[in-house]
C-alpha cells in the first residue's frame, strides 16, 4: 500500500454537498455514472493527491502498485478480502476493518 487515494463520503442529497464542496473551494475531478443509478462524484482541492467521493456509502481507497501481491499478503494475515474487480479505469478489492468501516485497495488502470 502506497497512499490513501479516495476517502468516500456518504451523502445522502449529493447536489446539496457537492455545492457545499465547490463553495468550500474543492474542484470536480469526476463525475459519471455508476453503479445503482448513483452519479461517481469525485472532487479535491486544487492541487491535492488526495481527494474525496460523495457517494451513499463510506470507504477509504487505497493505493496499490500490485494488487495481487497485496491481496494474498492481507489473506496470509487472516484479513477477509474480496475477490479483485476489474474495471475500466483500475483494479479494486474491499475488506472492512474490525468496526465495518470500508477499506478498499486500488490499482490504477494502466
Amino acid at each position: 500500500m502506497t497512499n490513501i487515494d479516495i476517502i468516500i463520503l456518504p451523502v445522502t442529497d449529493q447536489p446539496q454537498a457537492r455545492q457545499f464542496y465547490l463553495q468550500l473551494g474543492f474542484d470536480i475531478i469526476a463525475e459519471a455514472p455508476a453503479d445503482q443509478g448513483q452519479t461517481w462524484l469525485q472532487m479535491a482541492l486544487p492541487g491535492q493527491p488526495v481527494t474525496i467521493a460523495l457517494m451513499k456509502f463510506h470507504g477509504i481507497i487505497i493505493e496499490t502498485a500490485d494488487i495481487e501481491m497485496e491481496v494474498r499478503q492481507l489473506r496470509q494475515k487472516g484479513i477477509d478480502v474480496g475477490d479483485i474487480d476489474d474495471q475500466p479505469w483500475g483494479r479494486f478489492a474491499w475488506f472492512k476493518d474490525p468496526a465495518g468501516n470500508g477499506l478498499c485497495l486500488r490499482q490504477k488502470a494502466r
